[in-house]
């Protein structure tokens, strides 16, 4: 039977059985599993709570045909515990929970993934920024990381120096008067300044931008983020809506 071990962040999961569980894990260097939690739903089951969405775990596992079955357990952070206690912060760290696991589904090398995910819910855990700019600021590193940067400066299509008002997800990011495809809604050169600030990680800027002009830039992170995974991130639209 083929064990391996590995450090993983758990990204959700449902029921299986009366009693087990299927857990999804994003880990360092097996990229996204599935597994089978056997008996965690029983009142005396060894995993406990260390199989809870946004726990960072040290797991073994054994190599199943369809799944994995998760066989030791420890907890190396209990980030669950700070984020459910805070209904904006567990609503941020769902997206970033789901958005890594859709972008991380075909990959077979996910240390990138896991590692941003990893420093993105410890700083949302331990509140250092507001937790939509924490949000926003992991989604479009990950979006980064996958090969879809946007383009904050100069035009996506031309490489016109910029900056440009137009912002086109389907272009790459801002676009000069020449590429801007009709019905592309004109922004505040302030929004763009602030997701290229997000994605820099400038945060003294993030946290001088106006709240309208923070909204203004998070729409845009959902349209691109959207577009680009070509589905929708249902926990982002739920936040959207709310």
């Amino acid at each position: 039977m083929k064990y391996y071990r590995d450090e993983a962040i758990v990204l959700g999961g449902h029921k299986l059985g009366e009693a087990d569980r299927i857990v999804v894990l994003l880990t360092r260097d097996h990229g996204l599993v599935r597994a089978v939690a056997k008996g965690i739903r029983r009142t005396k089951s060894k995993f406990g709570s260390r199989l809870e969405p946004f726990m960072f775990i040290d797991l073994q596992a054994h190599v199943g045909r369809s799944l994995d079955v998760v066989t030791q357990v420890e907890l190396k952070e209990p980030f669950a515990r700070g984020i459910m206690s805070d209904y904006d912060v567990y609503s941020a760290a769902t997206v970033m929970a789901e958005t890594a696991q859709k972008l991380t589904e075909d990959e077979p090398r996910t240390r990138g993934h896991f590692l941003l995910l990893l420093s993105a819910i410890r700083s949302l855990c331990n509140r250092e920024h507001p937790p939509r700019q924490s949000m926003d600021a992991y989604l479009l590193r990950a979006m980064s990381l996958a090969g879809w940067a946007p383009s904050l400066v100069d035009c996506a299509q031309c490489g016109m120096p910029g900056p440009h008002r137009g912002f086109s997800a389907a272009m790459g990011g801002t676009v000069c008067t020449d590429c801007r495809p009709d019905g592309t809604a004109l922004t505040s050169t302030g929004a763009v300044q602030h997701l290229a600030a997000l994605l820099s990680g400038d945060w003294a800027r993030v946290a001088s931008t106006a709240d309208h002009t923070a909204f203004e830039s998070s729409r845009l992170v959902t349209t691109y983020v959207h577009w680009h995974l070509e589905r929708r991130v249902r926990s982002l639209n739920v936040l959207e809506r709310t």
